[in-house]
């Protein structure tokens, strides 16, 4: 007889293999919906914890959810589930803020480097026949400009390792980080924009924080600036953004994430100096099965009557 029922919401890995054993271990059978609320709604009325992804996780879902102790994502962000509504309903929700820091710092700065070395470009003239810098300047030496990083989590601090090494300066906007030895200078959003001429953006999406990439923001870079997000997409006026690069206002950009995914192409074709890639900064086989390891552990931890690594609400 199981002791309890984990109901996955919306299922996006290879397999579940990891969440089986993990569960298994006391005693839970692991169900999984079709990814849509409604079939949440109709398997989770006796469910005692729920792994979600993706789905919105909204307060008419959780006013369903009569067994359920917790709500544990699978990632770093909680922007999909209503925290209000799962404390009123005394469900713990969790996250798993430190699975992919490797993975995403990596890919943040393969962005900045690739555009600051234009390697698109340069590949693209290549083939095309070309040959030499001509057309490609100017190409900036790293030791000499100033790196801005919102945000100073994690994620961040391996990005600031990486650039330091290559003899960066760095300047950081982070209100909930304090100023002290070691720590690179802090400023105001606004002073980092005038300062920087690389933008890296690491910060939770909040309603604080949507679209505080915006027109005002841009305007406050330098022409020869560029800015890549690899956090949240609404942390970014895309059309704001997409103006700037096409205007000239703007050197470059690296997105790896939108406003809307997946993205509509006709929105970024032709964008001068665009680089894009489709929500994979998170990616690596080790990445996932940590993801998964994690966020399963911390259902395992709560049913069995322990506190979570990482309660978010």
């Amino acid at each position: 007889m199981r002791r309890f029922k984990v109901l996955v919401s919306d299922q996006i890995f290879p397999d579940l293999t990891i969440e089986r054993e993990l569960l298994g271990a006391i005693g839970a059978d692991l169900l999984v919906a079709d990814g849509s609320a409604a079939d949440v709604i109709r398997q989770g009325a006796d469910a005692d914890a729920l792994l979600n992804t993706y789905l919105p996780i909204d307060a008419q879902v959780i006013s369903v959810l009569k067994r359920c102790r917790i709500i544990a994502r699978y990632g770093i962000g909680f922007d999909n589930v209503d925290l209000a509504a799962a404390k009123t309903a005394g469900i713990t929700v969790t996250n798993v803020p430190d699975y992919c820091v490797e993975e995403v710092a990596a890919h943040a700065v393969a962005m900045i480097l690739s555009l600051l070395r234009k390697l698109p470009e340069a590949d693209a003239r290549l083939r095309a026949g070309g040959w030499g810098i001509e057309g490609l300047q100017p190409i900036p030496r790293i030791s000499g400009l100033t790196f801005g990083l919102v945000g100073y989590g994690r994620i961040a601090r391996q990005v600031a390792a990486v650039v330091q090494s290559l003899g960066a300066a760095l300047v950081v906007h982070d209100p909930y980080v304090a100023a002290g030895p070691g720590m690179p200078a802090l400023v105001s959003l606004e002073e980092l924009a005038r300062r920087s001429d690389v933008v890296s953006i690491h910060v939770p999406l909040t309603p604080e924080t949507q679209g505080l990439v915006n027109r005002t923001f841009l305007d406050l870079l330098s022409p020869s600036a560029i800015l890549v997000n690899t956090s949240r997409g609404k942390l970014v006026v895309l059309d704001d953004l997409v103006t700037a690069l096409r205007t000239g206002r703007l050197a470059g950009a690296g997105l790896d994430v939108f406003d809307q995914e997946p993205v509509e192409v006709s929105r970024i074709e032709g964008v001068p100096n665009l680089i894009v890639t489709p929500h994979l900064a998170y990616y690596s086989e080790q990445s996932l099965a940590e993801l998964q390891r994690k966020a399963t552990t911390q259902v395992v931890k709560v049913l069995s009557g322990a506190e979570p690594d990482y309660r978010v609400g």
